[in-house]
């Protein structure tokens, strides 16, 4: 072999230049230098406290009915000879505004019939009282005997009946030529109808059905747990105690949601056995004329939810359910709090309502205190916290949500 030749002193000098390059790298490395990992702090999201008045509101919903709601019904028969416009389903009428005429002939007859009788009865008690004058004088002059007295007196008694019951016949005749003429009772809209021209009508024949329109109703069922938000009577014999207890009551309507303002009348007097709920009775009046542009009226059969306005409550703070904690060993409740430090801190809490998502809360929070947000297993005073990002502010009014007794129609 020939030590010249490439093939033999190539490798070994490739080999050399490696083994001196692991050498100068080894000699020349730096120490490695040892550090303690860092301890990760608990991450937790807050929102400023904003202490303020509230004032509380309670939920509901229901179905507008009318206020009265009657049967028109004639009290005399008879065929049907007019009928008004506005005796058609839908139409609108004023109080005393004539519906209806039956023919009024027959009964203009027994008026006449009744004018005649009681001018004949008054003609006889006239001289039944003249004749028992005469007699009385002839008595007194010993010329009449007993038994005629007796018969003049009768007679003239006999007279002064026959005067009344002609009276009360030609009222009676009156009053139905008056019943011939059916008029509305008051402001209203009719609701069906089932008569026309030519028709015989049967007293006490139902024609159509009527309501007013002066004012609507709701029936709102509410628990007897949140009557306690209302200022209102319990029992249907109690006034209500702020007759100024404002409801809105919100609809949509032809693709668009509208809102009708009315108050609390009253509350009836029992508790739904199914539902447990007492029915608090909401009043909007004129809910026909018209509204600010674009708004319906609020037409009777409407399914409406409501809001009923109850007390102002001062200096509480809404926040999330989840950032209300309990204390099982005696029920406290408290929240965390994050001071300026990034520390977790527990203050004690009243609180004053409960909703399905948030609580309304009173206790030793500052206006501006950073309230934690975030769910904390492990409580330990003074845990040092990262602070992520400021939740934003919570709505102040937390109104409570009834369950509904009924759902919408579809």
């Amino acid at each position: 072999m020939n030590p010249k030749d490439p093939r033999v002193w190539l490798p070994i000098a490739v080999l050399a230049g490696a083994g001196l390059l692991s050498l100068l790298a080894i000699v020349t490395a730096s120490g490695v230098e040892t550090a303690a990992p860092p301890t990760p702090m608990l991450a937790v999201r807050v929102v400023a406290a904003d202490p303020r008045p509230v004032r509380l509101v309670v939920r509901s919903q229901g179905t507008v009915a009318p206020r009265t709601e009657s049967a028109l019904i004639p009290e005399v028969s008879g065929p049907v000879v007019w009928t008004s416009p506005d005796l058609v389903v839908g139409g609108f009428f004023r109080a005393g505004d004539p519906l209806l005429r039956i023919d009024r002939r027959d009964y203009e007859t027994a008026r006449v019939r009744a004018r005649a009788a009681l001018a004949r009865a008054e003609g006889e008690h006239e001289y039944a009282r003249a004749t028992l004058a005469r007699l009385e004088g002839l008595a007194a002059r010993d010329i009449a005997s007993p038994a005629q007295l007796d018969e003049a007196r009768r007679a003239a008694r006999v007279s002064a009946a026959s005067v009344d019951e002609a009276r009360a016949q030609l009222a009676q005749a009156t009053r139905d030529l008056d019943r011939t003429e059916l008029r509305a009772p008051y402001d209203g809209r009719v609701r069906t109808e089932s008569v026309d021209v030519g028709q015989f009508l049967s007293r006490g024949q139902p024609v159509a059905d009527i309501y007013a329109t002066d004012y609507v109703e709701v029936r709102l069922p509410v628990p007897d747990t949140e009557l306690a938000y209302l200022d209102l009577g319990l029992f249907a014999d109690e006034a209500v105690r702020d007759p100024g207890t404002e409801v809105a009551l919100h609809a949509r309507f032809a693709g668009a949601e509208h809102t009708w303002k009315g108050s609390v009348v009253r509350t009836e007097g029992e508790i739904d056995a199914k539902s447990r709920m007492v029915h608090v009775v909401a009043r909007v009046e004129k809910p026909y004329e018209p509204g600010p542009a674009g708004r319906p009226p609020l037409a009777v059969g409407l399914f409406v939810t409501a809001e009923i306005a109850g007390p102002e409550i001062s200096d509480v703070i809404s926040i999330p359910r989840g950032a209300l904690r309990t204390d099982p060993a005696d029920d406290r409740t408290s929240v965390l709090i994050v001071d300026a430090e990034d520390r977790l801190r527990q203050r004690p809490v009243e609180v004053v309502r409960v909703d399905r998502e948030d609580v309304l809360v009173r206790g030793a929070i500052g206006s501006g205190d950073r309230i934690c947000v975030s769910p904390v297993r492990t409580f330990l005073p003074g845990l040092l916290v990262s602070v992520e990002s400021e939740a934003p502010a919570l709505p102040q009014v937390a109104p409570a949500q009834v369950a509904p007794t009924g759902e919408e129609p579809s």
